[in-house]
């Protein structure tokens, strides 16, 4: 999907009927954001993600909503064509459908965010109603949930078995119901993807989740390559930013060290004076 104009609820939910394929990338700062944006991608996701490639978690759980309003923010500066969603964060709606609300609410008005994401089904079917209905635009996260993973046992696919596989149809089923506007669909099947994607009439966005669904979400420091040791299977890396970073900085203290850098050309002198 291409657009020079502000891309919008609307705009991903007539991406779909014409069968155009959405791009969807995570941004937690300003710069990022603008490269983002201005590369074509379609959607910047203030993913809780930013617990482990920026605060060096080994999950998203210790993310707090005050972490995600900050860098919604940030992010929210540097878009200027792109939709930005911000990611709920573990317990900002977990407790109570007031609560979710309320931190749903400060994602837009704090954050500038223009709509938000929470993960679960059918048992977050009311939180996401509500939030529609006070004009809190929601997007849908079924299938792995990253903030389930103790519960999970790991961050391992789901809806191999039939069991996992209904309850997969049935949270998506009941997330459209409920009012949401797209659904990310993580780790799971191809098949089960496709199932999902067919039966619903809200975009449906994959990440490990096979080439069926309407649109596509990588972290983007995984599809750079800053991770040099992490290497999934669902991620394909389109750089290798990490070890070039790496060299960059190499090169750097090696020039520092060796007194070369800077140079007269990276200096300032006196001005003369005019006789």
């Amino acid at each position: 999907m291409e657009s020079s104009k502000k891309i919008t609820v609307k705009t991903l939910a007539r991406a779909k009927a014409a069968g155009e394929r959405i791009v969807m990338v995570t941004a937690y700062d300003a710069t990022f954001a603008r490269l983002a944006d201005r590369a074509g991608a379609d959607v910047l996701l203030v993913g809780d993600s930013l617990g482990m490639v920026i605060q060096g978690h080994d999950t998203t759980l210790p993310v707090t909503l005050d972490d995600i309003v900050y860098h919604c923010r940030a992010v929210a500066r540097g878009a200027e064509r792109a939709h930005v969603v911000g990611d709920m964060p573990f317990m900002s709606y977990q407790a109570s459908v007031e609560e979710g609300v309320r931190s749903a609410g400060r994602l837009l008005k704090e954050g500038g965010a223009h709509a938000v994401k929470l993960e679960g089904g059918v048992e977050v079917a009311e939180i996401v109603r509500r939030c529609v209905t006070f004009g809190i635009p929601v997007m849908g996260h079924v299938g792995l949930t990253p903030q389930s993973v103790h519960a999970m046992g790991g961050y391992s696919v789901q809806g191999r078995d039939e069991e996992s596989r209904r309850r997969v149809l049935d949270g998506a089923r009941a997330l459209e119901e409920a009012g949401c506007y797209a659904l990310v669909l993580e780790g799971i099947p191809t098949e089960l993807a496709q199932e999902v994607t067919a039966s619903l009439a809200i975009p449906t966005i994959g990440i490990g989740a096979g080439p069926h669904c309407d649109g596509q979400v990588l972290v983007i420091y995984d599809l750079l390559g800053m991770d040099e040791d992490f290497k999934p299977k669902f991620v394909k890396r389109y750089d290798a930013m990490g070890e070039r970073v790496r060299e960059a900085v190499a090169s750097f203290a090696r020039e520092v060290r060796a007194g070369e850098f800077p140079a007269a050309e990276h200096s300032f002198t006196l001005r003369r004076a005019v006789s």
